[in-house]
């Protein structure tokens, strides 16, 4: 039984995710609070992008697996439509830098499918008080980051050569140095070289704290691209 609803105006939440039993798992649970309304489930991206006009909910649940590699324009896509709308990626398994990933693109925060339902809805509350919500680990490693950011960072934009952006570029998606390697047609190890001259540059040790650096300083590098091997003319911005 749901509690006595107050008259309080309500979070209205879409849940997307293609498990048809995580969606209503997570759609019962965010229903029987007070304070939060699911407005509708969609079991795809392009689903959410339909029903998030249609129903204008302040907030949005997504599926990572849903999103693949198109998360900035799908983020890009929802804020032209439901302007307003809080995105939370959910996954079984993230890694750091594709924590970072989905916030630099533009999500609100990101949460693991693993934790406990209180958090969810904790979750659910704070970013909606415009905070943005990561995992523990994550949220530690960007504090300490920030806490050791002097107060004017070099900007290395004209020290990276194109090529380091390019790969800077392909670890923000999360690409590791083999595949990285394999796409534009050189060794893993020159990968390596390539990335411990950029954290030289930039002054940080491992690929979390370039990713962070990266995010903090809204650096503009060179999109990611499938086909070609290098394209250094088309730029995108890492600012959201």
């Amino acid at each position: 039984m749901k509690p006595e609803r107050n008259s309080k105006k309500k979070i209205s939440i879409l849940v997307v995710d293609a498990e048809a039993i995580s969606r209503l798992g997570l759609s019962r649970l965010l229903d029987a609070q007070e304070d939060l309304r699911v407005a509708g489930e969609a079991e795809s991206a392009t689903q959410a992008l339909h029903l998030a006009r249609q129903v204008k909910p302040n907030l949005i649940f997504v599926q990572a697996e849903l999103l693949g590699d198109d998360a900035s324009d799908w983020l890009l896509r929802l804020r032209e439509s439901s302007a307003g709308c809080r995105v939370v990626v959910t996954s079984g398994a993230l890694g750091e830098i594709d924590a970072l990933k989905y916030v630099r693109a533009g999500a609100a925060g990101v949460i693991p499918k693993s934790i406990g339902p209180e958090l969810w809805v904790k979750c659910a509350r704070k970013v909606m008080e415009n905070e943005v919500w990561l995992p523990k680990r994550e949220v530690a490693r960007m504090a300490r980051f920030l806490e050791s950011v002097p107060t004017s960072l070099p900007r290395p934009a004209d020290t990276l050569t194109r090529r380091e952006k390019m790969i800077v570029s392909y670890l923000m998606q999360g690409w590791r140095n083999r595949e990285i390697a394999q796409h534009l047609s050189i060794s893993e190890q020159t990968v390596k070289n390539h990335l411990r001259a950029v954290y030289d540059k930039v002054g940080v040790s491992d690929r979390l704290e370039l990713a962070l650096y990266v995010i903090y300083q809204r650096l503009e590098l060179p999109a990611v691209t499938h086909n070609a091997v290098d394209s250094d003319e088309k730029v995108t911005s890492l600012s959201h």
